[in-house]
């Protein structure tokens, strides 16, 4: 288990400038946290830099981007991107005349899928070659990368790979059951976990959101060799996930979504970066608040921990009265509540929520990720339904207001305490948030 580091200062180290190089190691497609960093890197006059995941051909193969795609990518980072399709995970690979795991797993069904059973032999020799491929194409990539880095230069890499569930049909209908079911359709994670459908994800996670993090790091050596033996620094940042400190009864509070699968991909995640920390690389993994991203919305219920950031806006040095930054948030989130719904009746009811027992027992921070019970989908899916339910909009909601403030407060947190590299794993949680958004908006 990892130790548990918050950042409880703003970090104002200022490592990068014009001329320096951001490297973006996952490609930019919609809402989410990296667009912070991004921000910060342009800001500062760096080059940007990226790559691509690729495209599947209709057979399921492999393929770099077209030219129409691939200009179209580059005008949404803002920058060059390597053409070289670096795919994570080993969910469609095999070696030549073998089945890939997608292929193993195409007659699971909703009945069956408890019962069925993967050979691992074969699935290794699918990862093998997942893996092969992936670290191929990485130095590909860093060769090419290379070149566009000037001696003595500063590089930043952004690490932002994740997922890795298997385009399965049924896995649709299970993880609906999993994540969102709740009275006669709750499912336990516990039975996924122990199912060979589930060791397989857990297997992929780990390949695309963790393992991905040092094939970074071995594959750019030639690079950190050659920039630090002419003056330059390099760094590495990753997105982890770890629960997070909210507002409980006015302290800030450990708390966590539950059930997150991808937990145990991103401890591994942590492992890499303290290892790669004791070699001497500076990879530091910011385990980040809950928001609403494309990925996150299979979790319903993932976003009710983002509410008390509003309080913390006020606690952590927000200037108060009516034309006030803070008070302008809290105007904001209530302007999209239904006709007489106060928004302080919502986080009255998120307090409530966080202070069940039910919601208690999950802060177990040795123990995470815990697994789902009945009794926590019942509390916390009910609760996001009835939420939800109280905006004018159901596409326009507090949480997407609020999680778009995580994702400006978190880009300069991390780019510049990735500058002052200050340990392999941190935790940033709604207090120094808040804090960073105010010296924002002061």
């Amino acid at each position: 288990m990892t130790e548990y580091k918050a950042l409880r200062h703003i970090p104002t180290a200022n490592l990068f400038r014009q001329g320096d190089v951001f490297v973006l190691f996952g490609e930019l497609f919609g809402r989410g946290y990296v667009n912070g960093l991004i921000d910060e890197a342009r800001a500062a006059g760096m080059t940007i830099l990226g790559i691509t995941v690729g495209r599947r051909n209709d057979d399921g193969s492999l393929r770099a981007l077209s030219p129409e795609e691939h200009a179209e990518a580059e005008a949404k980072l803002g920058g060059r991107i390597v053409n070289v399709p670096l795919m994570a995970g080993f969910d469609m690979d095999a070696p030549a005349g073998e089945q890939n795991p997608t292929e193993m797993l195409s007659g699971v069904t909703l009945k069956s899928w408890q019962e069925d059973k993967l050979d691992w032999e074969k699935v290794e020799r699918c990862r093998q070659a997942g893996v092969a491929r992936f670290t191929e194409s990485a130095r590909s990539v860093m060769a090419e990368i290379d070149k566009s880095i000037p001696d003595g230069a500063n590089v930043l890499f952004a690490h932002t790979m994740a997922g890795g569930i298997p385009r399965i049909k049924a896995f649709l209908a299970i993880a609906n059951r999993i994540y969102k079911g709740r009275g006669d359709r709750f499912m336990s994670s516990r039975a996924l976990l122990e199912s060979d459908l589930g060791k397989l994800i857990l297997m992929n996670f780990d390949e695309v959101s963790a393992n991905t993090l040092k094939y970074l790091i071995d594959a750019s050596s030639a690079i950190r060799t050659r920039v630090e033996s002419t003056g330059g620094q390099v760094r590495y940042t990753a997105y982890g996930y770890h629960g997070t400190e909210v507002l409980i009864d006015d302290e800030y509070t450990w708390q966590t979504y539950t059930n997150y699968t991808q937990g145990y991909a991103k401890m591994r995640l942590e492992s890499i970066a303290e290892a790669a920390w004791k070699s001497g690389v500076a990879a530091t993994v910011f385990n980040c608040p809950e928001i609403r991203t494309n990925s996150s919305d299979i979790f319903v219920g993932v976003e009710l921990s983002l509410f008390p950031l509003l309080t913390a806006l006020r606690k952590e040095g927000g200037a108060q009265g009516p034309n006030s930054w803070a008070q302008q948030q809290w105007d904001a989130c209530q302007a999209l509540l239904g006709d007489g719904v106060s928004l302080q009746s919502i986080l009255d009811k998120l307090q409530t929520y966080l202070k069940t027992e039910t919601s208690a027992g999950f802060r177990n921070f040795e123990a995470w990720p815990m697994d789902n019970t009945p009794e926590l989908a019942d509390l916390m899916i009910g609760t996001s339904d009835e939420i939800t339910g109280l905006h004018m909009d159901k596409k326009a909601l507090i949480t997407d207001h609020l999680s778009a403030l995580v994702v400006e407060g978190t880009g300069p947190l991390m780019f510049h305490g990735a500058a002052e590299k200050i340990a392999p794993v941190l935790w940033l949680n709604h207090d120094i948030i808040a804090r960073q958004l105010n010296a924002l908006h002061k």
